[in-house]
């Protein structure tokens, strides 16, 4: 497929418009955040490198993710483990999540909470320590 060069396209019908109405569309757009700080960053880096520790123990067993209870609307969310990688990446790039599309239908037994897998992996740790 050929790119078509701009000055074929047709002229933008509300070009210097007053009434534009795409302008109320961009009225809309959220604000850019603010840049994370350096400590941020290093955490995010941080549970990056964990959540990939946590997916590899616990993923062959069977869980699908992590429930996260959400402040704002006091419910479970449900992420599995490429959507809350693809959040923490993004978060790290933006500054900012963007809305995602929440698990379909998901079944609770199959997601852990942070803490689990954290307990999780310091268990299995310690147990190869041992041997």
């Amino acid at each position: 497929m050929q790119p078509v060069p701009h000055d074929v396209l047709p002229p933008d019908p509300f070009a210097d418009d007053p009434d534009d109405p795409a302008k109320e569309a961009a009225e809309l757009d959220e604000p850019a955040g603010e840049p994370i700080s350096e400590e941020e960053r290093t955490e995010l880096l941080s549970d990056l490198a964990d959540l990939a520790v946590y997916q590899a123990l616990l993923e062959p067993r069977g869980v699908r993710g992590i429930v996260v209870d959400c402040g704002e609307c006091d419910l479970p969310h449900y992420h599995d483990w490429h959507l809350l990688r693809a959040s923490l990446e993004q978060l790290l790039a933006d500054g900012r999540m963007r809305p995602h599309e929440p698990a379909f239908d998901p079944e609770p037994a199959d997601y852990v909470t942070w803490d689990y897998c954290r307990g999780f992996a310091d268990g299995i740790t310690t147990t190869e320590n041992v041997y």
